[in-house]
C-alpha cells in the first residue's frame, strides 16, 4: 500500500474521532493543554506512518565502482590457472537455480581460429564477446574486444570496422615519420620507430579484413552442464566458469594467449622500444599506441576488484602508452552486450 492511500485512511478514520474528543475535552477548563496535546499526538501518528510506509525503498546498485576479473593475470602460471579453472567447472552443480540464463564464462581456445572455425567450436552456446588479435611474429599487437552474440556474422563485420580504424593508424604513422626532419640519430630513430608503427597497423588491417585466424577466446553464457560440453571439445583449452559475473561492462577478461604455455605475458615484441622525442616532435596519440594484454581494462586510478581468478593473481601497471581494447562502442551499429539464447 502506498503512501498516500495510508495517510488518506488515517485522515478519514482516527483524525474525526481526534477531533470529537478535542471538542469534548476542549469545553472544561482544561482546554488550554488538551489541545497541543490532540496537535502532537496527530503530528506523530502521521510522521510514524509516513516512515512506516517508505522503509521498503529500494536499494541502490551496490556495484558501482567495482570492477570483476576473470582470467589468468600477467606473470602468474598458466597450468596452474588451466587446472583451477577446470577443478571450478567440474565442480559447480548440474543447474545454477538462481539463474535461468545460466552462467557467465570464459572459454580459451588452443589456437587462433577464423570466425568460421570459431563458431564452429563453440557450437550452439550462446556467445556474449570474443577476443582477438593478429599474431604477427614478435610484434606486440593490439588485443581486440569485440561484442558477437551471432557467429561468425557479428566477428567478421567487426573485424572490418577494426581494419577500418587500423589503416587510420597507418596513415597517423606516416604522416608523423614524413614530419620528422633533420638527420641526427634520434630524428632517424624516431623516423623509423614511426615508420615500424605504420607496418604493423597496415599488417593488421590487412589481417582483419581477410577475416584472419586472431580469435582465440570468447565469452558464453549457459548452465554448467553446456560449459562442460564445450571444454571438452577439440580446439578449447580451458573454460573458467565465472557465476559472480553480473554485468559484462564491469568485468575484465584476460584470457592466456594461445602461443604462452607457462608463465602469461604481454605478446613479445622484438622492435625497437620508442626513442625519446625531440623537444619539435609531436607525441604518438594514446590512439594509435601499443596495447597490454589485459582487455577491457579501465583507464586509472583503478576501482576496487573483485579478483575471480583461481589462481593468485597482481597486474603489473599498464605503461603510459597503453591504449583499450576494441569493444561494442567501436561499432558503428550499438549492439546488446547480452548474449542471446
Amino acid at each position: 500500500m502506498r503512501a498516500g492511500d495510508l495517510l488518506r485512511q488515517l485522515d478519514q478514520q482516527l483524525l474525526p474521532r481526534l477531533l470529537a474528543a478535542a471538542g469534548r475535552l476542549g469545553q472544561g477548563p482544561a482546554r488550554p493543554r488538551v489541545l497541543p496535546t490532540v496537535a502532537l499526538l496527530s503530528c506523530a501518528a502521521v510522521l510514524l506512518t509516513a516512515v512506516w510506509a517508505t522503509d521498503g525503498a529500494p536499494v541502490g546498485d551496490r556495484t558501482v565502482g567495482e570492477v570483476t576479473r576473470v582470467g589468468v593475470a600477467a606473470g602468474d602460471s598458466i597450468p596452474g590457472y588451466v587446472q583451477a579453472a577446470a577443478a571450478d567447472l567440474a565442480a559447480m552443480p548440474a543447474a545454477v537455480p538462481s539463474s535461468g540464463d545460466g552462467t557467465y564464462a570464459l572459454v580459451s581456445l588452443s589456437a587462433y581460429l577464423t570466425p568460421q572455425r570459431a563458431a564452429s567450436v563453440l557450437g550452439d552456446v550462446p556467445v556474449a564477446a570474443v577476443f582477438g588479435r593478429v599474431p604477427l611474429p614478435d610484434r606486440q599487437t593490439e588485443i581486440v574486444r569485440i561484442a558477437a552474440q551471432r557467429l561468425p556474422d557479428d566477428a567478421v563485420a567487426a573485424m572490418g570496422e577494426v581494419a577500418a580504424r587500423k589503416d587510420r593508424e597507418a596513415a597517423d604513422y606516416l604522416a608523423r615519420a614524413a614530419a620528422v626532419t633533420g638527420g641526427g640519430p634520434e630524428e632517424r630513430e624516431l623516423r623509423q620507430w614511426y615508420v615500424s608503427g605504420a607496418e604493423v597497423a597496415a599488417a593488421e588491417a590487412t589481417a582483419y579484413r581477410t577475416g584472419c585466424s586472431c580469435l582465440y577466446a570468447a565469452v558464453v553464457r549457459a548452465e554448467p552442464v553446456a560449459l562442460r560440453r564445450v571444454a571438452s571439445r577439440p580446439g578449447v583449452r580451458v573454460v573458467d566458469p565465472a557465476p559472480e559475473v553480473r554485468r559484462l561492462d564491469r568485468t575484465v577478461f584476460t584470457p592466456p594467449l594461445p602461443e604462452q604455455d607457462e608463465v602469461a605475458s604481454p605478446p613479445r615484441d622484438a622492435a625497437v622500444p620508442p626513442p625519446a622525442a625531440p623537444a619539435t616532435a609531436d607525441p604518438v596519440p594514446s590512439s594509435a599506441a601499443a596495447p597490454t594484454p589485459d582487455a577491457g581494462a579501465t583507464p586509472s586510478p583503478a576501482p576496487p576488484v573483485i579478483n575471480s581468478s583461481p589462481v593468485p593473481s597482481t597486474t603489473p601497471p599498464s605503461p603510459a602508452t597503453s591504449q583499450s581494447p576494441v569493444t561494442s562502442t567501436d561499432s558503428s551499429e550499438s549492439r546488446s552486450p547480452e548474449p542471446t539464447s
